[in-house]
């Protein structure tokens, strides 16, 4: 059971090796599928979104392309991989909300094997704060198919989630490759600072986006400026900051606060693992990836997002360096599974992801317009056998 050295995925409901067969629709294969990967004038390329937030939906469709887990035998299939990168194709303007929407839809109709299962054995993957409701039909169409998702919680916009913990993974968030090439390859450019020499006792690098928790760490660093840094960040002009020089202040902290943006989850978390300082959680709602092998009370903190004052401040001065270097060598252990790579022999996010769907495989899959008769055929309401079924259809 391939994991960071002395984590395994547990034995029971995973079995003792990797069996998943995956089948990943092709751009061309239904019609629609390629407006959501490129847009409306087909000229978004695959490598214009997988930077930022949104790269998830990009690597792992590569991966999952690329894996001797793919079948190309829809009978055989365990799962169905359906490939959108709905978010960067929007931010772009390759499609608008209404097109998404529609293309969703389209798409949907011309899926035998999603109507089979009631979409039971699809995965979509969403990988940016807006989560699945960037398809606002979501919750009628896609309410029983599997999310891979970093977004745990979106009630303060959207009234309601679209993760759900019994179906729906929880993916580590998109950490830029050039950033971890350059922090293991021959550059190493955001060497950490050792312990006794960084000058801040922690650090908030982020936008305050007109939050409540983020406004209060601003004010708290005014109070504390030689202990919390926390400039104000823009999107532009003197006060970006570059990816260098992002993680040099990153690392330069020995605790490193994530506190919750527009969304729950935020990509400082997972960066702070690869700059060597604690991450201290200050979002009350977030969910967590790989929480059935990874205990993150050994290489984290989670923090009350109601008591952002000084009382943190003299949480974290009392923590003894012994203890820093304890939960960063934890850290350490497990980041790799927060990187996305194009293998499964070793440590990664996508080895974690693989478990986390293999707990997931039926043998058998139903919905409500699926039928069978005393031969095993499998028939709609009108006794059409599968075989014959014709697209497209009416949605549920």
């Amino acid at each position: 059971m391939f994991g960071p050295k002395g984590i395994s995925w547990p034995k029971r409901g995973y079995g003792t090796y990797l069996s998943l067969r995956i089948y990943v629709y092709d751009v061309g294969e239904v019609e629609g599928l390629e407006e959501l990967l490129k847009g409306r004038d087909h000229n978004i390329e695959y490598t214009d979104c997988i930077q930022g937030q949104w790269g998830t939906q990009v690597k792992i469709h590569k991966f999952f392309s690329k894996s001797a887990f793919r079948t190309f035998d829809k009978n055989e299939a365990d799962f169905f991989f359906v490939p959108t990168y709905v978010k960067c194709v929007r931010m772009k303007g390759g499609l608008s909300d209404k097109e998404i929407d529609q293309k969703f839809v389209q798409v949907l109709q011309q899926m035998p094997y999603f109507r089979l299962s009631g979409g039971r054995d699809h995965i979509f993957v969403f990988s940016s704060g807006a989560g699945a409701h960037l398809f606002k039909q979501w919750a009628t169409y896609l309410n029983r198919s599997i999310f891979l998702t970093p977004e745990g919680d979106r009630t303060d916009k959207r009234g309601t989630s679209a993760f759900n913990t019994w179906k729906d993974i929880i993916i580590p968030g998109n950490v830029d490759n050039e950033i971890i090439f350059e922090r293991f390859g021959a550059h190493d450019i955001i060497n950490p600072v050792p312990l006794a020499r960084r000058k801040y006792l922690a650090n908030f690098l982020g936008r305050p986006q007109g939050k409540v928790g983020r406004l209060q760490l601003l004010e708290l660093a005014k109070q504390f400026p030689n202990e919390l840094e926390a400039p104000l960040l823009t999107f532009s002009g003197s006060m970006k900051y570059g990816h260098k020089e992002y993680f040099r202040h990153l690392s330069n902290a020995k605790f490193c606060l994530a506190p919750r943006g527009e969304s729950s989850w935020t990509l400082r978390f997972y960066e702070a693992f690869f700059a060597e300082c604690v991450p201290v959680i200050v979002s009350d709602k977030i969910e967590l990836p790989f929480q059935n092998v990874l205990d993150y009370t050994l290489f984290s903190i989670k923090w009350p997002a109601t008591r952002i004052n000084e009382e943190l401040l003299q949480y974290l001065r009392s923590i003894p360096d012994q203890d820093i270097e304890r939960m960063i060598a934890q850290g350490r252990a497990v980041r790799c599974l927060w990187l996305y790579l194009l293998k499964v022999d070793g440590c990664s996010a996508m080895t974690g992801i693989l478990w986390e769907l293999q707990r997931k495989v039926r043998i058998f899959h139903q919905s409500g317009e699926t039928f069978w008769l005393h031969n095993r055929s499998l028939v709609d309401r009108d006794l059409v056998v599968f075989s014959q079924w014709r697209t497209p259809f009416s949605l549920p």
